[in-house]
């Protein structure tokens, strides 16, 4: 067979070079893809909070020393700066992921759910310790400072980083239930509730917040961010159903767990079995008259004098409530039978002069009595206590503001003595209407 010899003229080569040249890019393309596609599935409803290119989306706050910066697609701290970089956005439950460097000795954290403040975000909110926790000046730290760690509460397990070189951090909060990973390395999975150190409840009041910012916290050291991106996770919330942890002392549908209000500790402590039975009896009755539930909520309907008590004493808590009260409304909360967490309206004009909010422990009169800052919501609205009493002292964030930080609550009915260890928890009224609902407690078990 003879064979057939195939000539090409020039054109005939261009043409097959540009077919070459486009099956090859065609090709190149499908494999990014292919090995883009795991990628991507990862990342599905991720959102960046740092477009590459500027500080859009943040605020600086605590302005000792040098600005952060953006540069080649990076977030600098400097090694000059202190001060504190924040979303503009607030979050509650989430996935945030991100890339940082940090240098030899080097320091910096991440702000969980932190206020927009000026105040140690590191207690006010919490941090997630970003340390070279090798480097010879940190050979004495605490193990609740190494790299990883919720700062002050939760150690991290083998959570030190590279330095010099990116790690990838990975924080997951569902609730009180942090979980980090490092470097695809599980170095902390806690539940914030199982924290009952009465130190650490006094000082990190931030650990209880639902929801706030997230933050670079500068210590003078240079740190860089990338890649910082965030998913946000549903929150299933329904009325009078408990969170985790906590238990609902109101039901929604009746007053179950609930009593009428008979005299005062000191009082009550002086009768007999029989007189206070009787006593209770009394109280119950009034208690039925002017205390409803009506539509999952209870309702005060403005007559008579007598709180609303839960059955059960209390030592230790966290207690969160809904409130809400007419114009020139006065109630409150009493702990362990005391003299309160003070609720009123502020806005009616002529109402106080000066103007004073809700939250504060308004009997105090050796310790502070009123609230660190107004945070009460317009007539109509609903407010929300999340009260913690530990020992004698007390947190109240109204509205997810820390109005009163670890301040002692005061014997109002015994003066020469400290606040009882354990009592009631009462709904106070002053003779208006009053509503209330999600009551729920959340007990501390004493070391």
């Amino acid at each position: 067979m003879m064979l057939m010899k195939t000539i090409y003229s020039f054109a005939d080569v261009r043409n097959r070079l540009k077919i070459s040249r486009i099956l090859l890019t065609t090709a190149t393309v499908l494999s990014v893809a292919a090995v883009s596609c795991p990628a991507a599935e990862t990342e599905e409803g991720f959102t960046s909070l740092f477009d590459g290119k500027t500080l859009d989306g943040w605020t600086r706050l605590d302005t000792r020393g040098a600005d952060y910066y953006v540069t080649n697609g990076v977030i600098v701290c400097p090694e000059n700066s202190g001060g504190d970089l924040l979303t503009k956005g607030e979050y509650s439950d989430f996935v945030f992921r991100l890339e940082y460097k940090l240098e030899a000795d080097g320091n910096n954290g991440l702000g969980i759910r932190v206020p927009l403040s000026t105040n140690n975000l590191t207690y006010v909110g919490v941090e997630i310790q970003i340390l070279d926790d090798k480097a010879p000046k940190h050979a004495n730290i605490q193990p609740w400072q190494f790299n990883g760690s919720v700062y002050g509460i939760i150690p991290a397990r083998d959570g030190t980083p590279k330095i010099g070189e990116w790690n990838t951090e990975e924080i997951t909060c569902v609730g009180r239930h942090y979980k980090i990973v490092l470097n695809d390395k599980v170095i902390v999975d806690a539940d914030l509730n199982e924290v009952h150190d009465p130190e650490v409840l006094k000082t990190h009041p931030g650990m209880l917040r639902d929801r706030g910012h997230l933050a670079f916290l500068g210590h003078f050291s240079h740190t860089e961010f990338r890649n910082i991106r965030i998913k946000e996770l549903p929150l299933e919330a329904k009325d009078n159903t408990a969170p985790k942890g906590f238990v609902a002392v109101f039901n929604g549908e009746d007053l179950s767990g609930w009593k009428g209000l008979v005299a005062s500790p000191p009082k009550r402590a002086k009768m007999s079995p029989e007189e206070l039975a009787a006593a209770q009896v009394k109280a119950d009755q009034r208690m039925r008259d002017h205390w409803k539930v009506e539509g999952g909520e209870i309702v005060f309907d403005g007559k008579g004098d007598d709180n609303l008590c839960t059955k059960k004493d209390y030592g230790d808590f966290e207690m969160l409530v809904d409130w809400k009260i007419p114009a020139k409304g006065d109630s409150g909360i009493y702990l362990r039978g005391s003299p309160q967490v003070q609720i009123w309206e502020p806005h009616t004009p002529g109402q106080f002069n000066p103007v004073d909010g809700s939250g504060g422990l308004y009997n105090n009169e050796q310790n502070p009595r009123h609230p660190l800052s107004f945070a009460d919501k317009p007539v109509g609205e609903w407010n929300r206590f999340r009260i913690v009493m530990v020992g004698d002292k007390v947190h109240v964030f109204l509205n997810g503001d820390l109005v009163v930080n670890n301040t002692t609550l005061e014997n109002h009915w015994e003066r020469d003595k400290p606040i009882y260890p354990m009592g009631q928890i009462e709904l106070q009224n002053h003779g208006g209407q009053l509503w209330f609902k999600n009551v729920y407690i959340r007990e501390i078990p004493r070391n």
